[in-house]
């Protein structure tokens, strides 16, 4: 079984169960949070009809 992201494969019972290796499960942690410079950004209004 291989992380879906780097192909690498995956050694632990940890990695095995989340499906992916720490490298890239830390990676991901970092980009979760941090919003890109080019994202769209949308807000919604409370009294939208």
């Amino acid at each position: 079984m291989n992380c879906p992201i780097c192909n690498r494969p995956l050694k632990s019972k940890k990695s095995i169960v989340r499906g992916i290796v720490p490298v890239c499960e830390r990676k991901l942690e970092k980009l979760k949070d941090n919003a890109d410079e080019d994202q769209l950004k949308m807000e919604l209004k409370n009294n939208a009809c």
